[in-house]
């Protein structure tokens, strides 16, 4: 053995670099020793307890959401902030215990109701297990992604993992029974992106621990408003609820989010039973004291207390950071992905019910996908993505000043959320489809260019900055001084990120070209979609000022390389079955 993890730390390891001497701030990963709770529930973890009993908590295992309020009616509510809960959180961090395996349960919960139909068997019993709130609790929300030529959305799904206690299950599984009252922070956040033509799913990981713009937000339920902050973005869900973590991430990425599925503890550590066991691969013999995870070297079948210990270890794999951790769950995300869409040991109805019933406990959903039969239609919108068209990635990052935190690192992130704006494939699969669509299409104009009907739509409003007034009689104008006589200003309010030119038929396509030509606008920003009747300019929050379009904008430009995630997003593919985590040196046996 070489860990030494108790008592001394980790100075008296030898070996490979730990996290601390790659300025990865050790602090970030559990609560000082004089702050922790002395309890036997506290020490023990969340690993000694019993693994086969979802919803102990009187039969409910009621999540974190509003856990607090349905028992007590105290209005700490999870999800809520109020009275000083950011300054709380930061003095006591959380014992992680069992946040790591919330996000699959996400997942796991839709597709289970999508596989199985179990969620009819009692339908509107299972629509009051779930909680509903608000989708979006900023000022200004991003327009939905145009739908592409066949009538068809791009779908974004913000799944969170709350950390809230505000149950006795919760603090059972999760330990850390003096934060019982803090206001949880969302210290798991991933975007699932799935395609208009549902062809592929691009889910994208980003660090609790990223420093980010939390735009201002009001809660719904009591009218508190929560200035706009500069913060770690796992406390966004402390400023009015998970709404406000949408709002953060749409001034983030620029990337319009539909729903939300928030988890917490609750209902989630049977499902990696219900599929028999998760296969997962390490390089080397690994064992991390802290989570308990214990394996050989090679591919073993988790299930249980293992599942639960492999998606919590942050020790164990790479440098002993959060990174390797996401990576982790990420390969145990696709292996239990594949194994659901294989059917593994869903055919017994009493297991579904459970499974059903635990689910629908454990999660909170915005009011759009508030019920089982939404839920299930969801699920039979994911169940179209082929495994191999499905890839994990994490946010491109980079440390910030003293390795505290983490910020979006420039250029590579940006590239990231503007493939998924654009609905470009993270894989890199899309280029050949996409390039012998438009060698059929036409590249001239299909009439005169002061024929061309145009219409011009000011979208430069974000979360946190205000519309250009006059912005699309300002571009029209110009348009016009070209030549496009037809050009017309539209006051149809409008917030994008990027600039976008759509024209409603394939011969129209010209016309379009000719506008982008005219104003320097990159051919990728052009787009036939069936929401609009004319050729249609949106100007972005990309483009706030000048009569043409800024040189030099970020994001895919359609090149080779760029038509794909960067290296930086160490993306892995769904059907993948040989990927192996490293371990770190200092946890081997």
């Amino acid at each position: 053995m070489r860990q030494n993890d108790t008592g001394g730390g980790r100075e008296a390891q030898r070996g490979a670099p730990t996290a601390a001497d790659r300025g990865w701030d050790e602090s970030l990963y559990g609560a000082h020793p004089a702050e922790r709770d002395p309890s036997p529930e506290s020490a023990s973890g969340a690993a000694s307890a019993p693994l086969d009993t979802p919803g102990a908590d009187g039969g409910r295992g009621r999540r974190g959401q509003r856990g607090s309020e349905k028992t007590s009616g105290a209005g700490n509510r999870a999800g809520r902030g109020g009275g000083g809960g950011a300054a709380v959180s930061r003095a006591k961090r959380p014992s992680r215990g069992k946040r790591a395996l919330r996000w699959s349960a996400v997942v796991l919960a839709v597709l289970i109701l999508g596989t199985a139909g179990a969620g009819y068997l009692y339908y509107q019993h299972l629509n009051s297990n779930l909680d509903k709130d608000e989708l979006n609790l900023g000022d200004n929300k991003l327009h939905r992604s145009d739908p592409n030529a066949a009538g068809q959305r791009p779908m974004n799904i913000l799944l969170l993992g709350s950390d809230s206690r505000a149950s006795e299950e919760n603090v059972r599984l999760g330990g850390s029974r003096a934060d019982r009252d803090r206001p949880p922070l969302a210290d798991v956040q991933m975007l699932l992106h799935v395609s208009a033509d549902r062809s592929n799913m691009s889910v994208i990981s980003v660090p609790r621990d990223t420093r980010t713009t939390i735009p201002k937000c009001t809660d719904p339920d009591d009218g508190k408003v929560y200035p706009a902050t500069t913060d770690k973005i796992n406390t966004s869900l402390q400023h009015g609820g998970p709404g406000c973590t949408v709002a953060t991430w749409e001034e983030m990425t620029g990337i319009p989010i539909d729903h939300f599925m928030m988890i917490d503890f609750s209902g989630v550590v049977s499902m990696a039973d219900a599929v028999g066991g998760v296969p997962v691969c390490v390089k080397e013999n690994v064992h991390d004291p802290k989570s308990k995870l214990k394996l050989k070297k090679g591919t073993s079948v988790i299930k249980g207390e293992q599942a639960l210990s492999w998606l919590r270890t942050r020790h164990g794999f790479g440098d002993g950071t959060d990174i390797g951790r996401a990576k982790a769950q990420h390969m145990y995300m696709n292996a239990m992905v594949r194994q659901l869409k294989a059917g593994t040991k869903l055919t017994d109805p009493g297991k579904l019910r459970d499974l059903a019933e635990a689910a629908t406990k454990a999660l909170t959903v915005d009011k759009g996908i508030g019920s089982v039969k939404k839920l299930y239609d969801l699920g039979n919108d994911l169940k179209q993505v082929p495994t191999k068209r499905i890839t994990m990635a994490t946010m491109p990052w980079e440390y910030g000043p003293g390795g505290s935190y983490v910020v979006p690192k420039e250029g590579d992130a940006d590239k990231v959320f503007s493939l998924v704006r654009n609905d470009v494939a993270l894989d890199g699969k899309d280029k050949k489809k996409a390039e012998a669509s438009k060698s059929a299409q036409p590249t001239e104009p299909s009439q005169p260019k002061a024929e061309i009907p145009i219409s011009v739509m000011n979208g430069t409003g974000t979360a946190l900055q205000r519309p250009v007034t006059g912005r699309a009689s300002v571009i029209a104008g110009a348009l016009a001084n070209k030549g496009f006589r037809q050009a017309t200003a539209d006051q149809t309010p409008q917030s994008r990120a990027d600039t976008t030119i759509s024209y409603p038929r394939e011969e129209q396509r010209g016309d379009a070209l000719a506008v982008a030509k005219a104003l320097g606008i990159p051919e990728r920003l052009v787009k036939h979609s069936a929401g609009v009747q004319r050729v249609t300019l949106i100007i972005g929050a990309d483009w706030r000022e000048g009569p043409s379009y800024p040189k030099g904008d970020s994001g895919a430009d359609g090149k080779k390389d760029d038509q794909k995630a960067p290296d930086s997003a160490d993306a892995l593919r769904g059907d993948n079955k040989k990927a192996c985590m490293d371990v770190n040196p200092n946890y081997t046996w």
